[in-house]
């Protein structure tokens, strides 16, 4: 079963699909948001509020997020560890 974690306001991204979670604060990644939209690859699940975390996904797209990428590491853990604890008490 997929594990969904919480981005921000009721949206949800499928942990396995992650690649990676970073600050759009540096250059290089403004510049990867710009060319992805430009060509169609990016999901802005900001709701109109500031960019605070870019979430690469396996197949080529940019997730926006309006969460600070610690609080989205910090969700996705908290599920790996559930995950964990649950096949241990089976």
């Amino acid at each position: 079963m997929a594990k969904l974690v919480n981005i921000g306001f009721g949206n949800v991204v499928n942990v396995s699909k992650v690649f990676a979670v970073v600050n759009p604060d540096a250059a290089p990644i403004k510049r990867m948001i710009q060319s992805a939209r430009e060509e169609g690859r990016v999901i802005d699940a900001t709701q109109g509020r500031k960019t605070k975390a870019v979430i690469f996904l396996q197949e080529n797209q940019l997730l926006l997020s309006a969460l600070q990428p610690e609080t989205i590491a910090k969700r996705m853990s908290a599920g790996a560890e559930d995950e964990i604890r649950g096949e241990e008490n089976e």
